[in-house]
């Protein structure tokens, strides 16, 4: 596969135990020269996360340590069957022999294109196990096409399913299909204790954990190719890895296509605690849960008021609205966090307290966030920006186009030393306290009657309206904006009058549509095509009826 050097730590210049290297005293070059030494000891203060040692550079051999400490101790729970570690470990290294009989090599991948279930768990482990990144997909939302796709351009030396969906998975040439659950099924020697065939070459920091296609700008996937160091580097610190610890119970709640499931499953496995992998109730997993990791439009759908024994909860993904963090925040740990796949499931992380400032918080550890204007320096304290990510975060880049990576990958003149940052295309700036207030995406600033117009402040708005849960706005015309709130039983004109009392006139919705809720995407995200073809719809009926009337 072709990727760009990754941003991660490597093993060279990591320490016995996986320890980073020594950061910097400061960041140097002439970009940071046009600012006073203040501002750059307060841009250096603020954009780097703290250096901290890395237990351990390869995810799966943390997951393998647990199983020898804690070998009979739950490892994941799903309907009602329970897989411990050891058992886990031993049914992750047959299958894992398999693998390796069947060619797969060290920097290979393969598909893992199933449900949520415990055979996926195996296949995932039995991946990394061989030496390959595994490619996920979830089988019950994938067509059959895109599936073919992924495949094909991940190049996946086997695909691992299911025997439930073995038929819906497409056969490519030379790529054997294997069914976890019929090879889990085959008894396994009484008591005898089984090790993983060693890949042909032992897994590096630099080698790849997985390999997940995001939607692209374009609406062709783009697979990106994401190291064992970057995830190490945020499941195995702190506060990445969210306390897991034997004990605590992990919600798996994600489709194991999004990035995000890597923290729910990897976190959980590589940390030592339990998975309830959920089926089709959200809720009765998530209230069972100590740990629950969503996007805000999933943890949505969840009540809090029946969820008393859940600890931690963090959200990624999509702006968090505020009244959703200040409720689940009360009595928790509740961290709002930012991060691009290519920057490895998060890189900034904040506590959020019911009545504090929603921010993004500050970078995680060995990672580092410039705020930078069009021509790449700094901006000062207070000025908006572009955000740029460097340090152990950034991921190895995309498959097969180099366009793309030069694009937004870059090296980094800050870290120096061949790093590489990435661009993340968010909009953002530095509070006066060090923490920082995400502004959007770089393409949801459009222009509306001439103005530049912030989409999500047009919605952090509406979310202020009184018993308004959740806001979308979106740019219908050159002229008009359109807004979804939900829940249904919301006033569209004291929603409209909201805005005008506090943007431009230029600001304010043309319409403000009530819903019950607001659709999602398969990844569990607000469907933003979906409220557009609706807005479009809507337009449609009203324009039709005034006609009508006349």
């Amino acid at each position: 596969m072709s990727v760009r050097q990754s941003g991660t730590i490597d093993d060279a210049a990591a320490g016995p135990a996986g320890t980073p290297p020594a950061a910097p005293d400061g960041w140097r070059g002439p970009l940071l020269d046009q600012l006073a030494p203040r501002e750059r000891r307060l841009l250096h203060r603020f954009g780097r996360g703290p250096a901290v040692p890395v237990p351990d550079l390869r995810i799966h051999q943390a997951f393998a340590r647990w199983a020898a400490a804690t070998p009979q101790a739950v490892a994941a729970e799903h309907l009602g069957v329970r897989i411990g570690y050891r058992e886990l470990d031993r049914q992750a290294n047959r299958l894992a022999a398999r693998l390796v009989a069947l060619g797969v090599r060290t920097g290979d991948t393969v598909g893992v294109f199933t449900s949520r279930s415990i055979p996926m768990l195996v296949g995932i482990l039995a991946t990394l196990k061989a030496g390959a990144a595994y490619v996920p997909q979830d089988v019950r939302i994938a067509p059959a096409g895109q599936l073919r796709q992924v495949a094909s351009a991940a190049r996946c030396r086997v695909v691992l399913t299911t025997s439930t969906a073995l038929d819906t998975v497409p056969a490519l040439p030379g790529v054997p299909r294997l069914a976890v659950d019929e090879v889990m099924a085959d008894p396994l020697p009484p008591g005898q204790y089984l090790t993983a065939a060693p890949p042909d070459r032992p897994v590096r920091a630099d080698d790849g954990c997985y390999v997940l296609f995001t939607s692209g700008t374009t609406g062709t996937p783009n697979g990106v190719t994401v190291t064992h160091g970057n995830v190490a580097n945020i499941l195995l610190t702190a506060p990445g890895d969210l306390g897991v610890r034997p004990g605590r119970r992990v919600a798996q709640l994600l489709n194991v296509a999004f990035d995000m499931a890597a923290w729910e499953i990897l976190g959980c496995l590589a940390n030592g605690g339990t998975l309830l992998v959920r089926d089709h109730d959200l809720t009765a997993t998530a209230a069972r849960a100590d740990v629950v990791i969503a996007t805000p439009s999933v943890l949505g759908r969840i009540d809090p008021d029946r969820c008393g024994g859940v600890r931690v909860v963090a959200v990624a993904g999509e702006p968090c609205p505020r009244p959703l963090a200040d409720r689940w925040a009360v009595g928790r740990v509740f961290y709002n966090c930012c991060g691009p796949t290519e920057t490895t499931i998060v890189n900034t992380m904040h506590r959020h307290r019911p009545g504090g400032p929603l921010t993004i918080g500050r970078p995680t550890p060995n990672n580092t966030v410039y705020v930078l204007d069009a021509d790449g320096r700094p901006c000062r304290i207070g000025e908006a920006g572009e955000m740029w990510a460097g340090g152990g975060c950034v991921s190895a880049g995309y498959l097969d186009n180099d366009a793309l990576n030069a694009e937004r990958y870059a090296p980094d003149p800050f870290l120096g030393g061949g790093r590489l940052m990435f661009r993340t295309r968010d909009r953002g700036r530095w509070r006066a306290d060090g923490e920082l207030e995400h502004l959007g995406r770089t393409d949801d600033q459009v222009k509306v009657r001439g103005f530049r117009v912030e989409l999500d402040a047009v919605s952090a708005v509406l979310e202020t309206v009184p018993g308004c849960r959740w806001a979308v706005t979106l740019r219908l015309t050159d002229r008009d904006l359109v807004s979804f709130v939900a829940p249904a039983g919301l006033d569209p004109q004291r929603c409209r009058e909201a805005v005008a009392a506090v943007l431009p006139y230029y600001c304010v919705p043309a319409a403000v549509h009530p819903l019950p809720e607001l659709p999602v995407t398969g990844r569990g995200k607000v469907d933003r095509d979906a409220l557009r073809r609706l807005a479009l719809d809507l337009r449609w009926q009203w324009a039709h009826l005034g006609e009508a009337a006349a």
